[in-house]
């Protein structure tokens, strides 16, 4: 029993040798890992600190070509605008007193916001905002708009003289109709079984 103890004893005592190299193998391998690691970890630091201040600026350039866009962007537009106004200034001097007249009710001319609003709510069951009830009620004018443009045409070419009359605006209504431009107000349901 003794040798048996001796001989366990030697093999443990040559694995307990092993093990304290091997453990402390493993430490000194592990703290050069790690010291590897960390190099690494700076280099990639560095390297991801270089790629941040890229990117900053690289988006601080784009920064600047959005400004200088948007600055573009305003006076080309200031721009359009006044020569918009320009043209609508030489174009309202040239009418006579009848078309003035005539242009002024045009530009005073409005559907009733409130009524507008109160039609939208009950459509899509929400309230609407001021925007909205704005943007709808500009849109009755310009349908009536191409209706009277229409209906003046259909006078011409019947020869005969304004004021519109209902017959004129009736057939102004069929042709917007055929050309598409007004939609077909009464729906049939197609059921399929």
């Amino acid at each position: 029993m003794d040798q048996a103890e001796e001989s366990s004893l030697g093999d443990k005592g040559e694995k307990a040798g092993e093990s304290e190299e091997m453990t402390t193998g493993q430490h000194r391998g592990n703290r050069e890992e790690t010291d590897g690691d960390r190099d690494a970890d700076k280099e990639a630091a560095s390297e991801e600190g270089k790629l941040k201040s890229q990117d900053v600026w690289d988006l601080t350039a784009l920064k600047k070509n959005l400004k200088i866009d948007t600055k573009e962007k305003k006076e080309k537009k200031q721009k359009v605008d006044e020569d918009e106004i320009q043209k609508m200034q030489i174009l309202v001097s040239s009418f006579s007193e009848e078309q003035l007249n005539h242009y002024e009710m045009y530009r005073r001319s409005a559907f009733p916001k409130a009524v507008i609003k109160r039609l939208i709510q009950s459509i899509t069951g929400t309230t609407v905002s001021q925007n909205v009830v704005i943007a709808m009620s500009g849109i009755p004018k310009v349908f009536i708009g191409e209706v009277v443009e229409e209906a003046l045409d259909v006078c011409e070419k019947w020869g005969e003289m304004p004021p519109l009359q209902p017959k004129h605006m009736r057939e102004a209504v069929q042709r917007l109709k055929l050309k598409g431009q007004i939609p077909n107000s009464k729906h049939k349901k197609i059921i399929i079984f």
